[in-house]
């Protein structure tokens, strides 16, 4: 498992765009992709079409504030 930040717009009704960084666990980037997608499509109610991702990096576990990230990153989980 590798450490993703992910950034982005989302639109919530069509018109306006806000950014966003997500931090998230993932085996590759796809799969870090479709884990921000499903996150911000359950929490806002937002439609995939309405999310840009418009950059994704791998980083150090330590450079995230996520707790979830650093929960599955420190090794308690298994």
């Amino acid at each position: 498992m590798k450490a993703y930040r992910i950034a982005g717009l989302y639109s919530p009704k069509g018109k306006d765009w806000f950014k966003f960084t997500k931090d998230t666990v993932a085996d590759d980037e796809a799969a870090a992709i479709e884990r921000v997608y499903s996150l911000i499509g359950s929490t806002y109610g937002i439609k995939r079409r309405l999310i840009k991702i418009s950059a994704i990096k791998e980083i150090k576990p330590e450079e995230s504030n996520d707790p979830v990230v650093k929960y599955h990153m420190s090794g308690k989980n298994e």
